[in-house]
C-alpha cells in the first residue's frame, strides 16, 4: 500500500528507474499475489524469499540477501517504507553500502521500546539520509533526536494516496450480503500485535474484548494468520468461533478490507495503519493499545486510544453507537499527493550519504 503510489508516480518519469524488491517477508503466496494485483503493483524485479523466522534470523537473512541485491544492481538511493524487519535490514545494507538512504513513514514514535517496530524505525530514522514523514510531530521527533532539518521532508501520507485512489473499487469489491450484515450495522475487529495475542493473559483479554464489542453489534473478524496461530496454540480459537453476533473470515484482500472498514460502524484494533484509514474514511477506530505512533489519528482524526482496559472499551462502544464521538477530518497533506511530493525531493535535491 505503501509502495504502489511510489512507483506510480514514477512510471511517468523518464530520468527515473525504480527496481522493486521483495523481501519475502510478508510470504502468503495467496496474499501477496492478491494485493499486487490489486494494487496495480507491477511483479518484482527481484524475490529474495526470505519467509518466517525470528527476528534475528529474518533480519540477517534480509541483510545478506539485499547486500547481494545490491552488488548486483547498482542503486542512487535506497527507498524503504514503514517499520517492519525489511525496513531496517535494508536500510542498514544501503548505508554500510554508502547509498543514501530514503525513509517513507519516517519519525513516528510510540515510546514503547518493547515493541519491534519502534526499534526499527528508529534505527531506520538514524541511517536515513531523507527521512520523509505523514505529520508534523514525527518532524519534531527527529529534530530531537539530532537529525539535521534540512533531510526532514514533510510530504504527506502514501497510504492515503492509495486509499483515495482505491475508496470507489473498495466499495464495489464487498459484498455485505455474504454475511448478512447492513451498512453502519456492524464492526470490525483486526488483532496481531504481541500484547494482544502472544499470552494466553492477553488473548483471553482480547477474547473478552470482542465479546464486549459483539454483545452490542455484529463483529466480523479478518483473522491475522499470526493471531490464529497463537490461539489455536492455547487452544482458545474454538472460543471465538462460538461467540454469538462474531463472525470469522480468512484474511481479506486490500480492496475487501478497505471497503468492509469504510462501512463499518466502528472498527476495534492495534494496527497502525488502519488507525490511519479510519481517520480518512470518517469511521470510529477504537485502538486496543496503550500508545500510538500516530497521534495525528486521535488529535485531528477519528481514533480514541482506549488502552487495554475492558470496562473503557464498553463505554467507549456505546459513546460511538450513541453518536458522542465526533468525526475527525483530514490531517494536513493527506490528500493523495504524497507520492509525487516524495519523487520530487529525490530528483531536485542532491544526493548525499551523510554517514560514514
Amino acid at each position: 500500500m505503501k509502495i504502489a503510489p511510489i512507483l506510480a508516480s514514477a512510471a511517468g518519469l523518464p530520468d527515473v528507474h525504480c527496481r522493486l524488491v521483495h523481501t519475502g517477508q510478508h510470504y502468503d503466496e495467496r496474499m501477496s499475489a492478491l494485493f499486487f494485483t490489486q494494487l496495480g503493483l507491477p511483479r518484482p524485479d527481484s524475490h529474495l524469499g526470505v519467509g518466517s523466522g525470528n527476528h534475528a534470523v529474518q533480519t540477517a537473512t534480509i541483510m545478506l540477501r539485499f547486500e547481494e541485491e545490491l552488488r548486483a544492481h547498482r542503486a542512487d538511493v535506497v527507498l524503504v517504507v514503514g517499520d517492519v524487519n525489511s525496513t531496517v535490514a535494508c536500510s542498514l545494507v544501503g548505508a554500510k553500502r554508502h547509498i543514501p538512504v530514503a525513509h517513507v513513514e519516517a519519525g513516528l514514535r510510540s515510546r514503547d521500546r518493547r515493541m519491534p517496530e519502534e526499534v526499527n524505525r528508529i534505527l531506520t530514522d538514524h541511517v536515513s539520509d531523507y527521512l520523509f514523514t505523514t505529520e508534523r510531530e514525527a518532524g519534531r521527533n527527529l529534530l530531537a533526536e539530532g537529525i539535521p532539518a534540512s533531510q526532514i521532508h514533510f510530504v504527506g501520507n502514501v497510504m492515503i494516496d492509495t486509499l483515495l485512489r482505491h475508496r470507489k473499487r473498495a466499495r464495489r469489491a464487498i459484498d455485505l450480503g455474504q454475511w448478512s450484515l447492513s451498512p453502519r450495522e456492524y464492526s470490525v475487529c483486526t488483532i496481531h500485535r504481541p500484547d494482544s495475542v502472544d499470552t494466553v493473559e492477553a488473548a483471553k483479554r482480547t477474547l473478552t474484548a470482542i465479546a464486549i464489542l459483539a454483545d452490542r453489534l455484529p463483529v466480523i473478524v479478518p483473522l491475522h494468520p499470526r493471531t490464529r496461530n497463537r490461539w489455536m496454540s492455547f487452544q482458545l480459537l474454538d472460543r471465538l468461533h462460538r461467540y454469538r453476533n462474531v463472525i470469522v473470515t480468512e484474511p481479506l484482500g486490500y480492496l475487501e478490507f478497505l471497503g468492509l472498514m469504510d462501512n463499518a460502524a466502528m472498527v476495534l484494533t492495534d494496527s497502525g495503519g488502519i488507525q490511519e484509514e479510519t481517520t480518512i474514511l470518517g469511521v470510529p477506530c477504537l485502538t486496543f493499545r496503550e500508545n500510538t505512533e500516530r497521534p495525528v489519528t486521535v488529535t485531528e482524526g477519528t481514533n480514541r486510544l482506549i488502552g487495554l482496559d475492558l470496562v473503557r472499551l464498553a463505554g467507549a462502544v456505546d459513546e460511538v453507537l450513541s453518536g458522542e464521538i465526533v468525526d475527525g477530518h483530514m490531517p494536513e497533506l493527506w490528500d493523495g499527493q504524497a507520492a509525487a511530493r516524495i519523487l520530487h525531493v529525490l530528483r531536485t535535491q542532491p544526493r548525499r550519504h551523510t554517514h560514514t
